[in-house]
């Protein structure tokens, strides 16, 4: 991050600072995160005889693809300054036509048809948002219950399978590359991850997400097409949830309508203890992979201790809590 004459958003996910040298503040608020990941690693290597394991690292990977690749969409909407809810009812939707259109044209083919699934119903949140002029917590929070009731018309309330010719291909997220022994899906994230982040940083688009965050009313007087950016913000992210939907139901070799619920609450809570505002005009894609890693490390962590996940979810909570907390009370220092 580079300092600027004025007090604009970044792609590191805080404002720059007027002039002069970062105040302790905000170097805790950008990079304290990073310090939390240490602290989590340098803990469950020294408890555990396990978690430096080659096995446990690629199952901790493989464990943060799907939540992953929703956060890098949801990142883009909460930045933009509106909420998708829908993303886990647009995988199951995604998965289930993709597994559909496998049967009669292909693995291919079927797994495209997914991503374009997923694009199109980010569009049409998009579209009924900015269209209709409804909020986008509650717009996206109804539209989750039509596409999963959408999956359950599609499915019959049935599991969907490829046809059995078909199941080693349509399965290649699964597959093992070398000489890093890690799944296609893993690098799937990481293709995921780069683009958005490019997109967020180094384009004049990202720029615009961060003014209509901010305040879309200054973005709106400066030029910058509102509605537009949002729009785009949320078929991105319906985009990533269709992907996602091809990545969990290669795994499963199967969808069904129920497949990921919750899954959005999960993607939503790694973005914000990854740092992301709340508000909208502040956050980064790479704070989005840390908090999804510090999730997954809770996680992971808990299981190998062997301790009970109620309190796992009790400290994700209060994760959430802090996270949130800490934004609002640095967002009125800044004012």
């Amino acid at each position: 991050m580079t300092d600027t004459t004025t007090a604009t958003s970044t792609g590191s996910g805080a404002r720059a600072p007027v002039r002069g040298r970062r105040a302790p503040v905000a170097l805790a608020r950008d990079y304290g995160i990073l310090l939390v990941i240490a602290l989590l690693v340098v803990g469950l290597t020294l408890t555990t005889d396990t978690f430096l394991t080659a096995g446990n690292l690629r199952n901790l990977l493989d464990q943060m693809v799907v939540v992953g690749i929703i956060a890098c969409g949801v990142t883009l909407c909460i930045i933009a300054g509106v909420f998708d809810l829908s993303t886990s009812a647009i995988l199951a939707v995604s998965a289930i036509l993709g597994i559909t259109v496998t049967q009669s044209a292909g693995v291919a083919a079927g797994m495209l048809a997914a991503v374009l699934a997923g694009a199109a119903l980010g569009l049409l949140n998009g579209l009924v948002i900015t269209g209709v002029g409804v909020n986008s917590f509650i717009a996206t929070l109804a539209s989750s219950i039509v596409f999963r009731g959408v999956a359950i018309l599609l499915t019959g309330g049935s599991i969907v399978y490829p046809l059995a010719d078909q199941l080693t291909a349509y399965r290649v997220m699964t597959y093992t590359t070398r000489p890093l022994g890690v799944t296609v899906s893993t690098f799937v994230l990481l293709a995921v991850v780069a683009t958005t982040w490019f997109l967020l940083s180094s384009t004049t688009y990202g720029r615009s997400l961060y003014a209509v965050g901010g305040n879309a009313e200054a973005a709106r007087l400066s030029g910058i097409r509102v509605e537009r950016v949002r729009v785009l913000a949320l078929v991105i992210s319906g985009t990533c949830a269709g992907l996602a939907g091809v990545v969990l139901s290669s795994r499963a070799g199967s969808a069904q309508a129920s497949l990921a619920e919750g899954l959005e609450l999960a993607a939503i809570a790694a973005t914000v203890v990854g740092g992301t505002s709340i508000l909208g005009g502040e956050g980064a894609v790479w704070r989005a992979i840390a908090g999804v890693l510090i999730l997954q490390l809770f996680s992971n962590g808990f299981n190998l201790l062997g301790w009970d996940t109620t309190y796992q979810q009790v400290l994700t909570g209060c994760l959430i809590l802090l996270a949130v907390s800490v934004d609002q009370v640095l967002r009125r220092r800044r004012r």
